[in-house]
Parts: structure tokens; sequence; C-alpha cells
């Protein structure tokens, strides 16, 4: 705003002021005892609900932010082993290859095949799931294709192989599998 835009407050002379408080003071004297005490009695019910409605704001907020903290510690809680998960699947992929093609009988093949079973019943405890998509419909959400291949009696967009598993935390995806899929 510039200068000449501003105005300048109008000078206010003693007798407009001593003029206005007489008429406050002759409104204030027109007014009975009983409306004094209602004009009160109204002023006093606004400020009352003014309070309530910041009350009642204040309460609002407070559910909310109740609700909101209860859902983030769900949350927390529902996929707390996240990110254990995600560390361990390399280990996971790295006895599965230790095992593939394996004697069965040899005691440090068993030794091997245990341990990879106990840490996938573990996750399994946990809610952590392999993703089952093999001779399945390719599904984009689930899987990542690196590979199309023609394959004779299967129809198109099919998993045809598997070539990295993929894992599922409850709801949650926590890796995709990398599969083959047919033309």
């Amino acid at each position: 705003m510039s200068k000449k835009d501003k105005k300048k407050p109008e000078a206010v002379t003693e007798k407009e002021i001593t003029a206005a408080a007489e008429n406050s003071e002759e409104k204030e004297k027109e007014l009975t005892p009983e409306e004094k005490l209602q004009q009160e009695i109204d002023e006093l019910r606004h400020e009352v609900d003014v309070t309530k409605n910041a009350y009642y704001k204040a309460y609002a907020d407070m559910d909310n932010l109740k609700k909101r903290l209860l859902n983030e510690a769900d949350q927390a809680n529902k996929y707390r082993i996240q990110t254990f998960a995600l560390s361990i699947l390399p280990a996971i992929d790295s006895l599965e290859r230790a095992l593939d093609g394996k004697n069965i009988e040899d005691p440090f093949v068993k030794g091997v095949k245990l341990t990879y079973d106990q840490i996938l019943n573990a996750l399994h405890n946990e809610g952590v799931s392999e993703i089952d998509c093999l001779n399945k419909p390719f599904d984009a959400n689930y899987c990542n294709a690196l590979l199309t291949e023609k394959v004779e009696g299967v129809e198109p967009n099919v998993v045809v192989e598997v070539l990295q598993k993929g894992y599922i935390l409850k709801d949650r995806l926590l890796r995709a599998a990398l599969v083959k899929v047919s033309e």
C-alpha cells in the first residue's frame, strides 16, 4: 500500500468524545435493572456457547489424535518384522540354492534343510508367506517378469518359471517374485 492510499485518521474532538460518552450513559440509563440483568445473562450465555464450542473442538481433536495414534501403533505392531524379514530373504535364497538337487540323505544337507525349514516356519508364524505364482496368470502386483518365452501348450501371460521367490507379510508385499512368463 502506498502512502497515497493510506487515509489519515480524522481528528476527534473532545466534544465528540464527550457526546459519545453521554450517549452511552443515556442508553445505560434507559435500561431498567431487569434489562441490564437480561443483557448480562445474554452476554454470559454467549461466552458459555463460545467456551462449549472450543471444548467440543478440543475434545474432537484429542479423540482423532487418539484414534490416529492407536492406528499407527497397530500398523507398527502388525508389520514390526518387516525389516528383519527383508534382511533374511537373501539367506533363505542361499539356503535354497545350497539344497537344490542335493542328496537329502547326506547329514550335512539334512542339517541345512532343518535350518532352512526352521527359518521358514519362524517367518510363517510371523505372517510371512511365499507368493505362489507358478503356472498361474501373471500378476504385476506380485511378480516382476524378467523373461518371456513361447511355450507350447501354455496360454500367453502365464508364469512358467520362478527365478526368485517372492514373499508377502500379511497383506503387504515384501519382495516381488522374479518370473519367466509365456508369450
